[in-house]
């Protein structure tokens, strides 16, 4: 049974905004290695260091040039998230090792009433046609504006 709300530290989670892992489409064509990836305690060829979660939030992001000039912006969505790292879609093609700016709709609110966003700052290590790997360097939660990300 899933509790109908769960508070942390001043944030609460929100069912309403939040997606359940049955909802979404399968990030990868063959369900079989899906939902093998998802299972706690099997091992696997992924060298990854933390678990990937399939969440799909609606992201904008900012390719980053000298002193945090930005040199081309766009809007996506995540594909997975794990805690050091997006996958997400990209409006354009972008460059592997650019410096990026992602925000994130995250799907909890603060002190129940104000909705946040993820900011986080990284290098994309992986590019695919209209798709982004970001490494996170660093992030933090801020409260959305009237304009939402």
């Amino acid at each position: 049974m899933r509790p109908s709300s769960v508070f942390v530290k001043g944030l609460q989670w929100d069912p309403e905004y939040s997606c359940s892992i049955e909802q979404q489409q399968p990030i990868w064509q063959d369900n079989h290695v899906a939902n093998k990836a998802l299972r706690h305690g099997e091992r696997s060829d992924d060298r990854r260091s933390s678990n990937r979660m399939p969440i799909t939030r609606e992201v904008r992001y900012r390719v980053l040039g000298g002193k945090q000039r930005v040199k081309q912006a766009g809007c996506g969505k995540t594909l997975n998230m794990s805690s050091r790292g997006v996958l997400f879609t990209t409006e354009s093609t972008l460059t592997e090792g650019e410096q990026i700016e992602l925000a994130v709709s995250w799907p909890a609110l603060l002190n129940g009433v104000l909705p946040l966003k993820l900011v986080a700052q990284g290098r994309l290590v992986r590019i695919e046609e209209k798709q982004a790997a970001l490494a996170i360097e660093k992030y933090e939660f801020k409260t959305c504006g009237s304009a939402g990300l």
